[in-house]
């Protein structure tokens, strides 16, 4: 099996039933051992973090403060994302399969399955799976629909909706692990994650192992947009070079100068660099960068990093959870002073003023937001210094200068 999430049916014919993933893949296994294959895959967490999946169960399992509980986050509040989306659309009952055996593992008597309200395809699917399962497995299964929020997704937004109705980060410690739905040890895992544990556990960790490439485990869903035939979310081996993932998506359709790797969260980087990078976590983060969500962006070469960033950083400040200073009035501000920059009517100090607050404002919040909002505008900062800069001194932009040229 040379791709492992989504082989099977086409994604045409809608979602795979649950006789049909029997029949495909077998009967679940049992969890036992479980924690230590997953361990050996070096698997790490799909939701952005990259968080050690194996050192995150044996946190949950270790907990003595009750019964623990597993959500399987499928949130995906990303704009520039499909793939949990996709893949629950596609297939529900391998992401349920994955819940099943993190409850097993943990010792968790209930499973949340935590899906974005407006990813109706994903409901529906996951809704019907539900179904479809045997009565002992309905049981332990509850479905909720996550506010269309870009902070929804986060694990302590997600507990915090579950508990109270209210899809906001809330402070830490406790994390979730310690005490989070009910107050019980809760494991959070993004929906990919546990797609990929039902094949480890049906086909094990050596198997997974041979899927990447050069000292990468396994696969990874990367949402390929931009400039490029189309958005598509493909399955790739992890550690391939960028470039050959974006060519798997069709190919650039224009030059670019950046790519957005990562999503809002991640940063921009130079073409020239980024073709070559491995879409390896492990090796991304050596190197100071993040695959985050699995999103590739390939900038348009009609399209403005400026612009686009400053786009990008009004909706990360109007998204924020408005609970703390950072995100309410320092994110905003930056997000002000950059649409200001971005529009050619900057006011006297606004680039010296955000190149200040990006380095300033990650680690203040109570949460992680305002962190990203800060590590996407340094990466504009430094990927886009000259156009900056000609926005900011002489009110103008090449970009636009060269379109309104050819046009």
């Amino acid at each position: 099996m040379s791709i492992a999430l989504l082989a099977g049916p086409p994604g045409a014919q809608g979602m795979e039933g649950f006789a049909a993933h029997r029949h495909r893949l077998g009967d679940l296994p049992e969890a036992h051992a479980l924690i230590d294959s997953v361990e050996r895959t070096n698997l790490r967490g799909k939701g952005g973090a990259g968080f050690p999946v194996a050192t995150k169960w044996r946190s949950v399992a270790s907990q003595r403060g009750g019964t623990p509980v597993v959500l399987a986050n499928g949130g995906e509040g990303e704009p520039l994302s499909r793939k949990d989306r996709m893949l629950m659309e596609q297939r529900p009952h391998l992401v349920i399969d994955g819940a099943i055996l993190a409850a097993g593992a943990v010792g968790a008597d209930e499973i949340v399955l935590y899906v974005g309200a407006d990813h109706a395809g994903a409901l529906q699917a996951m809704h019907r799976a539900m179904n479809e399962r045997p009565a002992s497995e309905r049981a332990r299964l509850r479905l909720l629909s996550a506010p269309v929020r870009y902070v929804s997704g986060e694990e302590t937004a997600a507990v915090h909706f579950v508990n109270a109705g209210i899809a906001l980060p809330t402070s830490i410690p406790p994390r979730p692990y310690e005490r989070g739905i009910d107050g019980r040890p809760t494991l959070v895992q993004n929906v990919e994650t546990l797609a990929h544990v039902a094949l480890i556990a049906r086909f094990g960790d050596e198997w997974f192992r041979s899927l990447g490439t050069g000292n990468a485990s396994g696969t990874t869903l990367v949402t390929v947009g931009g400039a490029v035939p189309q958005t598509v979310l493909i399955e790739i081996p992890q550690g391939i070079a960028l470039a050959d993932a974006v060519n798997a998506a069709g190919g650039i359709t224009s030059n670019s100068d950046a790519v957005l790797l990562g999503g809002y969260f991640g940063g921009w980087v130079e073409s020239a660099t980024a073709w070559g990078l491995p879409l390896d976590g492990d090796a991304l983060r050596q190197q100071g960068y993040s695959l985050g969500c699995g999103v590739v962006a390939v900038l348009p070469s009609g399209r403005c990093g400026v612009v686009e960033t400053a786009r990008i950083l009004a909706y990360l400040a109007h998204e924020s959870a408005r609970q703390c200073g950072p995100c309410t009035f320092g994110l905003r501000a930056i997000s002000a002073a950059a649409g200001r920059v971005a529009g050619l009517a900057s006011t006297p100090g606004d680039l010296e003023h955000i190149q200040r607050w990006a380095g300033v404002l990650a680690g203040r919040g109570a949460c992680r937001h305002p962190d990203g909002a800060a590590g996407l505008l340094a990466s504009a900062l430094r990927v886009f210094a000259g156009e900056f800069s000609l926005h900011e001194y002489q009110r103008r932009c090449s970009v636009a200068s060269a379109v309104a040229a050819a046009s």
